[in-house]
């Protein structure tokens, strides 16, 4: 049995990937997005996806190892890379708040390679997404659209992979913090070195501090936008920093399912840097664009058969040229 609160986190969580790239049976990015204004509402001047957040800035130092893997010109910089990022709750609720247990925290970056180009990375609080394609993504958010418990609770009798993601978040504590929470990329990448050799693997963050939680009863005293001010304080002695890891992947992996677990504990992770974010940025600077991770460079290759990941920069441009456009 799914729980209305789970229901909602799941609808919730889906909005990290809102993709499209190629004629799919029923989802496209205009019906992706609509979809989604139809389980949150409609919030005019906001993103559709992950819209309560906090623009931040910071930078990127490669590890000695990273090179060894990827010709990308931020794992092999001399000098820090900047970083601009966005850390935000999942979900289309602009007022979501911090100390919901079901639901992911993410986080957004521009890389800065300078002369005007960058490179993306996009994460959130767990492994899995809801839904293993955008057909798929589409039914679970209009079927949690209808309000219909009978109807809610047949979509996850029949798809069980839409309750992986918030069964992880249940079973762990709420995080204290967007600095105390471990971050994944949800697919599978390619990297290739100098030398021409090719390596799959999946991002992981991991806080530098550890993970830190709270219990239920102390989310539930919390202020809803608590992580804010917690940030601030936290920045005020220092950067919040991650280690960037990549996950080796293995022959038989799933690479086409972000639904799909990988088994951490019997795969190899390689450091390859660390993220520090310093301070706050202004809200418009991660307005004025989008965080794509299509938006790769020399050296790294998205996935090519899982179809949520090519449907995202375009449902995302959806939702930014709505947000642009003039308000009636």
């Amino acid at each position: 049995m799914v729980s209305n609160r789970l229901v909602a986190a799941l609808a919730a969580a889906a909005v990290i990937c809102v993709p499209m790239a190629r004629a799919y049976a029923e989802a496209d990015a205009e019906s992706l997005v609509n979809a989604l204004n139809a389980v949150f509402g409609k919030h005019p001047g906001v993103r559709a996806a992950h819209t309560h957040g906090i623009c931040v800035k910071g930078n990127f130092v490669p590890s000695a190892e990273a090179p060894s893997l990827t010709k990308a010109p931020h794992f092999n910089s001399k000098t820090p890379v900047g970083v601009i990022g966005r850390f935000s709750m999942g979900g289309g609720d602009p007022d979501a708040p911090n100390g919901q247990k079901d639901n992911v925290r993410g986080i957004a970056m521009h890389f800065d390679l300078g002369k005007g180009n960058n490179t993306d990375l996009l994460m959130i609080s767990a492994p899995v997404f809801v839904a293993k394609d955008p057909d798929q993504f589409l039914k679970l958010l209009t079927t949690v659209a209808t309000k219909d418990k009978d109807k809610i609770g047949a979509y996850f009798k029949d798809n069980p992979n839409s309750t992986r993601q918030g069964e992880w978040l249940n079973a762990r504590p709420v995080p204290a913090s967007y600095g105390t929470v471990n971050y994944w990329g949800i697919h599978a990448f390619t990297f290739t070195n100098a030398d021409g050799k090719k390596q799959i693997f999946k991002y992981k963050a991991l806080p530098v501090g550890g993970e830190v939680g709270i219990s239920d009863d102390e989310a539930k005293k919390k202020d809803p936008d608590f992580y804010r001010p917690e940030l601030k304080d936290r920045l005020a002695k220092g950067p919040v920093q991650y280690t960037l890891t990549a996950i080796l992947g293995e022959d038989g992996d799933p690479l086409d399912d972000p639904t799909a677990f990988w088994p951490e504990d019997k795969r190899k992770s390689v450091n390859l840097g660390t993220i520090s974010i310093t301070d706050f940025e202004d809200a418009k600077t991660c307005d004025e664009a989008i965080f794509d991770p299509t938006n790769v460079v020399d050296g790294i290759e998205g996935p090519a058969n899982d179809t949520i990941f090519p449907m995202r920069s375009q449902a995302y441009a959806v939702s930014f040229s709505r947000r642009e456009a003039p308000q009636q």
